[in-house]
């Protein structure tokens, strides 16, 4: 495990060498203090406009809206940190003459392709999960509100930005760095609208887009993470600020069965191991 320590360390040192964390930091200030402004400006209007009888479901659907507006926005700076901390891990540095130095001796394969993943795992989990509650305490100091759930939500998105760079780590073994770039971003991107697209079924009761939905939800799980994460923010909420908010912003609110959550452990193995097995019969 030493050897898987030590390529962690070294990506690591690596991104602060490059400055990613310092770019990554600045970034997420700026997007906080714009996010306190529009939490405090949409409270006070909403506020404004609507009689004292409604402001509880007044203020639960533009908390709740505004939060799953932030947890589309964190998981896409989440995706970014972990697709750009893996997406050259192994042909980008190994076209570098970086690599086959390492995986011949003393680290080899298996443990550099596990120091890489954990090491963009542990940066993304904590990023993840400190910006989320960053978000939600700034709803709690400017609007008065909190979600039904805090803990699941963070843990979900952070899963489901892991997923993303074991997919990043895994296109690596087979494309150029900016080919990797691109694909797990449109990868990304199609598994947001597939299940934008079951929402849309749903609510039209057309089973041609719930399908597609549901079979994304198991092609690429982070999608189905995170509309679970964004049910659990309203969990315990009914009527209509409920239903506007499995409205949803870029994607509705969808609970995940046990089925869905457990297959997202099982497709992270998967992935792992078809990385493994491609890494092992790579020519370097």
């Amino acid at each position: 495990m030493s050897g898987v320590a030590t390529i962690s360390a070294h990506a690591l040192q690596e991104a602060l060498r490059r400055r990613v964390f310092t770019v990554v930091a600045v970034l997420t200030l700026a997007f906080l203090g714009l996010f306190w402004l529009g939490v405090a400006k949409a409270f006070e209007e909403a506020r404004r406009v609507q009689p004292a009888s409604e402001l509880l479901e007044v203020d639960v659907a533009v908390g709740a809206t505004l939060l799953g507006l932030a947890m589309f926005a964190i998981l896409f700076l989440g995706a970014v940190l972990g697709v750009f901390l893996t997406l050259g891990a192994v042909r980008g540095e190994a076209e570098g003459g970086l690599l086959q130095p390492l995986v011949v001796r003393p680290v080899g394969r298996s443990a550099f392709l596990l120091g890489r993943f954990l090491g963009a795992a542990a940066v993304c989990t904590v990023y993840v999960v400190v910006v989320f509650a960053s978000a939600a305490a700034i709803l709690r100091v400017a609007g008065g509100w909190w979600p039904d759930e805090f803990a699941a939500p963070a843990l979900e998105l952070a899963a489901a930005v892991v997923l993303l760079c074991a997919l990043s780590l895994l296109g690596s073994v087979f494309l150029s760095t900016i080919a990797n770039g691109i694909a797990i971003f449109m990868l990304f991107g199609a598994g947001l609208t597939a299940g934008l697209l079951g929402q849309i079924g749903e609510a039209l009761s057309s089973q041609t887009l719930e399908d597609v939905g549901r079979r994304t939800s198991y092609a690429l799980p982070f999608e189905a993470l995170y509309q679970d994460g964004l049910h659990r923010l309203t969990s315990d909420t009914f009527g209509a600020a409920a239903f506007v908010v499995r409205l949803g912003p870029f994607g509705g609110a969808d609970a995940a069965d046990t089925g869905v959550l457990l297959w997202a452990v099982v497709y992270l193995g998967l992935v792992a191991v078809a990385a493994s097995a491609a890494f092992a019969r790579r020519d370097l």
